[in-house]
């Protein structure tokens, strides 16, 4: 598998949100309520927020895909959908609102990764090195002194990506999904 990391297009919202739905239930705890997940994933990551999303000047998302696979192509020799995705990523610029990661996210500015998501399939595969190193590339190129993030306490496997890519814990935070709030350790990294 060859993956190639790319800043998002309007035109990739529908395969965003594909993705965004295939791969947000991954990184809740267990036993979160899928009704709450649904109606996050309908409410904040539907192809009309990543048209939202896409069109904010303070964020930047950009599209992981396969460059082994073709896109689909009509009779006519025009891309039907382009190349399929297999993860994205989402960066916010300035600083943090909430006030616990405020308080423990010292170096300014920064920026958030509010996203960085994998389709499970990609897995194992390098596709989340390529991402993040494109992401902190991505997140350098802002001018930030820092990069931060919320991850659930409960999802160690992501913790570990996380570490192994010089992030390290800085406090805690609270995240929302539906009616449930959930703990989330906030990780930081110098760029």
């Amino acid at each position: 598998m060859t993956v190639t990391a790319r800043p998002a297009t309007a035109s990739d919202a529908p395969a965003l949100a594909s993705v965004a739905a295939l791969t947000f239930p991954l990184a809740c705890p267990p036993g979160t309520d899928l009704a709450d997940i649904a109606r996050f994933v309908t409410t904040v990551l539907s192809e009309r927020r990543f048209d939202e999303y896409l069109a904010d000047p303070t964020r930047h998302v950009l599209a992981l895909e396969d460059d082994a696979v073709a896109p689909a192509t009509p009779l006519l020799g025009t891309p039907l959908l382009g190349t399929p995705l297999l993860g994205y990523a989402m960066l916010v610029t300035g600083d943090p609102a909430d006030a616990d990661v405020a308080a423990v996210v010292a170096a300014r500015p920064a920026v958030e990764l509010s996203k960085l998501y994998v389709a499970p399939d990609a897995h194992g595969q390098g596709a989340a090195r390529v991402l993040m190193e494109a992401t902190l590339a991505t997140a350098r190129s802002t001018g930030a002194s820092s990069i931060w993030l919320g991850v659930n306490q409960q999802n160690l496997r992501a913790q570990a990506f996380y570490a192994k890519h010089g992030f390290e814990g800085a406090g805690t935070k609270r995240f929302t999904v539906g009616t449930e709030t959930h703990d989330d350790f906030v990780l930081v990294r110098a760029l």
